[in-house]
């Protein structure tokens, strides 16, 4: 009789530390009252944050919030690159975000990250001066790299580099300060790259309001078609004749 006494002893613990366990649970996990939102936030305003968060708490308590799901559900929101998701004693959350750095945009409808990354415009005024990117999907990184070389070279004349295009099958075109457009092609880059300074410096430079477009893919030279003009004129390239 000792021995099952003692063990309804311990059964009968068990349960009051339980109930009381349960009780502390149910009074801890409290609905949630109030979502700080923090971090250094340039483009994305408050407004469109809640928006996009607010679903994401919908019938959440404090405790029972999974905070690791939370943070996972946080960084598919567009222009998210990074998110801190934390409890605040007692019925609060705490975010902290920090947004993705548009360098180009991209393919008309996205932008890219310093990484060559896409993310979704959205409902975000990103900033006006971006340069004006497209190539196939995964293209991206590739792409930002060789609008960097390009717009560091052009620089050099003071020509801005507003526009490049990587075609699907791997052509080249680019646009200089927002008017002559420049057909470069898939092969030799660097030496139609030098041909096309070598005719900027010498005749076009003084005739760029006049140009439609500069065709490189010729192997002496460069074609270039004027406004009004249905056919191009080719340029010689002395120095290769």
């Amino acid at each position: 009789m000792s021995q099952r006494g003692g063990w309804l002893g311990v059964v009968l613990l068990l349960l009051v530390f339980g109930a009381g366990g349960r009780a502390l649970w149910l009074w801890l996990d409290r609905p949630l009252e109030r979502v700080s939102i923090g971090g250094d936030l340039t483009h994305v305003n408050a407004d469109y944050l809640r928006a996009e968060l607010t679903p994401l708490l919908r019938g959440r308590t404090w405790l029972s919030v999974d905070v690791a799901e939370l943070r996972r559900e946080a960084l598919a929101i567009d222009w998210i690159a990074e998110a801190r998701v934390s409890r605040e004693w007692p019925n609060a959350l705490t975010f902290e975000l920090v947004e993705e750095v548009p360098v180009a945009r991209w393919n008309d409808d996205q932008l890219l990250n310093p990484e060559g990354e896409p993310f979704a415009i959205g409902p975000v005024s990103p900033p006006g001066d971006l340069p004006d990117l497209a190539g196939p999907p995964g293209s991206g990184a590739e792409v930002l790299a060789y609008h960097q070389r390009l717009a560091t070279r052009f620089a050099a004349l003071d020509l801005p580099l507003t526009q490049l295009r990587l075609e699907p099958r791997g052509a080249w075109r680019f646009q200089l300060d927002d008017g002559v457009w420049v057909m470069l092609g898939r092969s030799d880059r660097e030496g139609r790259l030098a041909r096309l300074v070598a005719a900027w410096q010498r005749q076009l430079e003084g005739q760029a309001s006049h140009i439609r477009y500069i065709d490189l893919r010729y192997p002496n030279g460069v074609a270039v078609a004027w406004h009004g003009e249905t056919e191009p004129l080719e340029v010689d390239d002395e120095r290769e004749g």
